[in-house]
């Protein structure tokens, strides 16, 4: 009677213990305030997580109205109730495969085009959804406002939509986010405070209909208590510790011959799959692009300056073109 969607994703993070994990790309040092955030998470638990004050306050410290939910992968399956049915859902060829995933749920269909602006704007078509990670995941490129142009143009013109994710926006030096009336913005703290597990982000854009069909209380007490601390906190955390996070990500670029303007890099290795197993055996974790149909290259994370010369330390010992 219930058919399994036969199309799956793989997501980075580390299923096992006691491997130094680069295959997530999380901000490596945490909240001082996080210890007290789980208490208050405790205290809080035995009610209902009515968040609507919190979003409000949220909203005036981001300056625009917004939506909070469950991290972007929420706001993703709230998009595809609001507008992927029948749809042509454009995705890039080499991103974030939870896009496609989403549209293949909601029956929308997927039209695969390069990674840029230019040449997606080609594509796209009256009423229909463009899927665009800026930066990037997994190659970490950002495309500035005058870079977006013709994709945002051809947006406008044609009465499409455009899904900006911007998940790693915060670890791009001077950053700007384009503005338009047929975009939608998907953002999360799950990256930029390095606390993946508990599921906080937010929409910017056509808030009254996000909210009409988000799930009630999906944040849960721990994803309250989290809002509550990050607004006593209004983003100081990512002040203290993006520069530290930019040194190193000059350390590796220098290092590996990488390059990239978020807080990961991707680096052709030859046999992605053999080069995986040989740095866990090295304590190591670093991530096959195989499921962004980049078959040679891994993916990998900036980290804290010594985990950082323990990775730059073990690529040099498995040597270019392994």
């Amino acid at each position: 009677m219930l058919e399994p969607v036969k199309f799956s994703t793989y997501h980075g993070g580390s299923r096992e213990e006691g491997l130094l994990d680069f295959s997530a790309s999380l901000n490596p040092y945490p909240p001082e305030w996080l210890d007290e955030m789980f208490e208050r998470a405790k205290e809080i638990s035995t009610r209902y997580p009515y968040y609507e004050a919190l979003e409000r306050e949220l909203a005036g410290l981001v300056g625009e109205p917004l939506t909070v939910t469950a991290g972007i992968t929420e706001a993703l399956y709230l998009i595809g109730i609001l507008a992927l049915r029948g749809r042509k859902a454009i995705i890039l060829h080499h991103t974030y495969g939870e896009y496609e995933r989403v549209a293949r749920i909601f029956g929308a269909r997927i039209v695969k085009g390069p990674n840029e602006p230019e040449k997606l704007a080609e594509l796209v078509e009256r009423d229909s959804v463009v899927f665009f990670c800026n930066p990037n995941n997994p190659d970490g490129r950002f495309y500035r406002v005058r870079e977006l142009k013709p994709l945002l143009d051809a947006v406008e013109d044609r009465k499409a939509l455009l899904v900006l994710d911007e998940a790693f926006i915060d670890f791009v030096r001077g950053a700007k986010s384009p503005e338009g009336e047929n975009i939608v913005k998907l953002r999360t703290f799950t990256k930029s405070y390095g606390l993946p597990g508990i599921r906080v982000g937010y929409v910017l854009g056509f808030s009254e209909a996000f909210r009409s069909v988000r799930m009630p209380w999906s944040i849960g007490s721990t994803g309250v208590a989290f809002l509550e601390f990050l607004l006593k906190d209004g983003f100081e955390h990512l002040r203290r510790t993006m520069p530290s996070i930019w040194r190193e990500k000059e350390r590796l670029e220098r290092a590996l011959d990488v390059k990239s303007d978020a807080n990961f890099f991707i680096k052709r290795v030859g046999n992605a799959g053999e080069f995986v197993k040989a740095m866990k055996e090295r304590g190591i974790l670093v991530r096959s692009c195989d499921s962004f149909g980049l078959h040679e290259y891994v993916r990998f994370s900036v980290r804290t300056p010594g985990e950082n010369s323990t990775l730059i330390k073990a690529f040099r010992e498995l040597g270019v073109g392994f």
